[in-house]
């Protein structure tokens, strides 16, 4: 297999191995991720699954889920604060 890099096209990491890890109700609109070989986790947008890969280790992937649960990114959430 070819280097593996962030911005890579999402085609070169194969078809098989994607998964859906959630979905709401966006029309089905989500992200697909794919835990690689060396251990790292490809994330792609499922509505472009020949778009750019965004590759991130093991660490940033549990900062940012950790950081997540802990409301660190409320502030993304498209509905108004209550």
């Amino acid at each position: 297999m070819e280097r593996i890099y962030n911005g890579m096209p999402a085609a070169d990491l194969g078809a098989e191995g994607w998964r859906k890890p959630w979905s709401g109700g966006n029309g089905g609109n989500c992200v697909e991720t794919m835990r690689l070989h060396d251990g790292r986790i490809a994330v792609r947008h499922s509505a472009d699954p020949q778009g750019p890969a965004l590759i991130y280790t093991p660490g940033e992937m549990d900062a940012f889920i950790e950081g997540a649960k802990a409301g660190e990114a409320d502030f993304l959430l498209s509905r108004s604060p209550e």
